[in-house]
């Protein structure tokens, strides 16, 4: 009987999905348990267990499409596709957070006060530090750019400088983020104003961690001449979802920053 020949990649057998499951739930009883008892410990050791299973995972789908070759044409496309959703699912969950945003502004309840942003929130200035993240990230937006076109032209140096542009800006951002967090006069306790605020920036600023994490990963590929010029599909993912990043930040700074003042 002839052995049929397809040309998807049939993953082999990994343990990686099931014990980042188990860390993940790890996690959030350890985020549970610091809310309440102020205890953070179990959380930190959930962060660890996610962070060992990304790295042996990622290493292992590394392995697969530069050394072992089983990404092929078909399988890139069914990749892209994949990412493609993905960040077609992150929209719509931004979209859920703006629709929470549009439903207060646009008709403030009787219990704020009737007015946008309630009485008491000390809004922050558009332009000084959200101002500043913004052109922070529309370079970042223009370096990973760089980076592709470097990319495709066969310029290793120039990619790799250009990457490692795009993850100090990167970093840039989360640490005005925390500064500008740092010296809130409200919480997130503070009206449902509060709550938006933080459910929406802090969303976005888990993203810009991730998406610093992913193009890390990506940075020190580059160095390992891992990519050439016609298969890189691991960087593309990378800069499809920056770019997305970034145009949720344009939403946030108009909406949340800018016309809340």
């Amino acid at each position: 009987m002839k052995k049929m020949i397809q040309p998807f990649h049939l993953v082999t057998l990994s343990p990686w999905p099931l014990l980042s499951s188990f860390s993940v739930m790890v996690t959030m009883i350890g985020l549970m348990n610091w809310f309440n008892n102020f205890n953070y410990y179990l959380f930190l050791y959930g962060n660890m267990l996610i962070i060992m299973c990304l790295v042996q995972w990622w290493r292992d789908v590394i392995r697969e499409s530069t050394y072992q070759g089983f990404h092929s044409k078909k399988v890139v496309k069914g990749l892209k596709l994949g990412m493609l959703l993905f960040i077609i699912s992150e929209v719509f969950f931004f979209i859920s957070i703006f629709w929470c945003y549009f439903h207060m502004f646009l008709s403030p309840s009787v219990e704020i006060g009737s007015m946008w942003p309630p009485k008491n929130i000390q809004t922050f200035n558009p332009y000084q530090i959200p101002l500043l993240n913004t052109f922070i990230l529309l370079s970042s937006g223009v370096s990973v750019t760089w980076c592709h076109y470097s990319m495709l032209n066969k310029n290793n140096y120039e990619s790799f400088i250009s990457l490692l542009m795009t993850v100090i800006l990167g970093m840039i951002f989360t640490m005005f983020q925390y500064k500008e967090y740092y010296e809130s006069s409200f919480n997130i306790s503070d009206s449902v104003y509060g709550s938006i605020f933080y459910m929406s920036t802090g969303f976005h600023g888990l993203h810009v961690i991730i998406g610093t994490m992913f193009l890390l990963v990506n940075l020190l590929r580059i160095y390992n001449n891992n990519y050439s010029s016609i298969h890189h599909f691991g960087f593309e993912a990378a800069a499809w979802y920056w770019h997305f990043v970034d145009v949720v930040w344009l939403f946030l700074y108009l909406l949340v920053y800018f016309w809340s003042s």
